[in-house]
């Protein structure tokens, strides 16, 4: 089996490549290494696996049709993990060009290769920010999802309606994952974790929006991969069941789902804060601010569907995780 990994240098896909390489599945990666953050640390990320005889690796990006036809054309996947994409909620505001090419022109083009080259199953990223102005706690999959804050969110719900029209008119099967603000070790430098660990070693303060009001369904990289894992393995099926005079969101009868990979478990930014003082052994100077634009107060996981479905919910501790990617950040940063 060959299996066709996009964002393959990023934080999600490179542990997802490990993975999958470990298992013996042939992968063909892609990444366009853009500066979005510092190049170098996708650059570590690949050294970890690009001399692997089952991994080949192409510096392509989604919006090249030509290229990404052509790598459709030759290696033939019979299966697609979609990870890249333009990410980050603050910086849609401020150029959201990059995720119209980035994230729905892009995603279009591996539809199209999907479609064109016989793939059995795709499986991609959505998140968990397509719930936008919902209120309801805990988010669940058969909410409807119409009111996204940001650009980011809207071409991620964009996907979930992209990825509905092949799978009805083409058979594809696809599932869309609502990834829960994940962290861990080789994570980005532009989210929380990763910014204050780093203010905190330098000793500069730390910036909490909302007021540090904010309460997030923190979900650790490995149970991330593992969920991708066991969905990759089951392509999508429809649902004998629907009804279009009363329409679950989260199923279709096309082949086509969407689940939340999230800990069901919301954790407070100030208690998130205190872990992390913990491990590095410093205290934090707070600056607290009011929310910004884009952002939602609160993210809360409903993941009965994952458990009921694949039998896997996330489990891994904030304290558990945190500790490990602080003790990869000391021996990555040499601090």
């Amino acid at each position: 089996m060959t299996v066709l990994v996009t964002g393959s240098a990023g934080f999600i896909g490179s542990f997802l490549v490990r993975r999958l390489l470990a298992r013996g599945t042939k992968v063909v990666g892609i990444d366009n290494h853009n500066d979005y953050y510092d190049p170098s640390l996708k650059e570590a990320r690949l050294a970890t696996f690009a001399n692997n005889s089952n991994y080949q690796h192409f510096r392509i990006d989604l919006a090249d049709r030509e290229g990404i036809d052509s790598l459709f054309r030759t290696y033939q996947p019979q299966a697609v993990v979609n990870l890249a994409a333009q990410a980050g909620v603050r910086y849609s505001i401020e150029n959201p060009m990059a995720y119209i090419y980035s994230n729905i022109v892009g995603f279009g083009h591996i539809l199209e290769g999907c479609r064109h080259y016989g793939v059995e199953h795709l499986v991609y990223a959505s998140s968990s920010s397509v719930y936008g102005a919902n209120g309801t706690m805990p988010f669940s999959v058969h909410q409807n999802v119409d009111h996204p804050l940001s650009l980011y969110a809207a071409s991620k719900k964009s996907n979930e309606l992209m990825a509905h029209t092949y799978s009805h008119l083409y058979g594809l099967p696809t599932t869309g994952l609502r990834f829960f603000t994940v962290y861990g070790p080789w994570g980005r430098p532009d989210m929380a974790l990763f910014k204050f660990t780093k203010a905190l070693l330098a000793g500069e303060p730390i910036q909490l929006f909302n007021y540090g009001k904010h309460r997030r369904d923190f979900t650790y990289i490995d149970d991330i991969v593992e969920g991708i894992v066991r969905v990759l393995d089951r392509p999508a099926p429809s649902n004998p069941d629907w009804n279009a005079l009363i329409p679950d969101p989260g199923s279709s009868l096309a082949p086509w789902r969407v689940y939340n990979i999230g800990n069901n478990n919301p954790v407070d930014l100030t208690d998130y804060v205190a872990a992390i003082e913990k491990y590095l052994g410093v205290s934090a100077s707070v600056e607290l601010l009011p929310l910004q634009m884009g952002d939602v107060p609160d993210t809360f996981a409903d993941v009965r569907d994952l458990v009921s479905e694949f039998n896997y919910k996330p489990n891994t501790t904030i304290e558990d995780g945190i500790g490990q990617f602080v003790a990869w950040y000391r021996e990555y940063f040499k601090v």
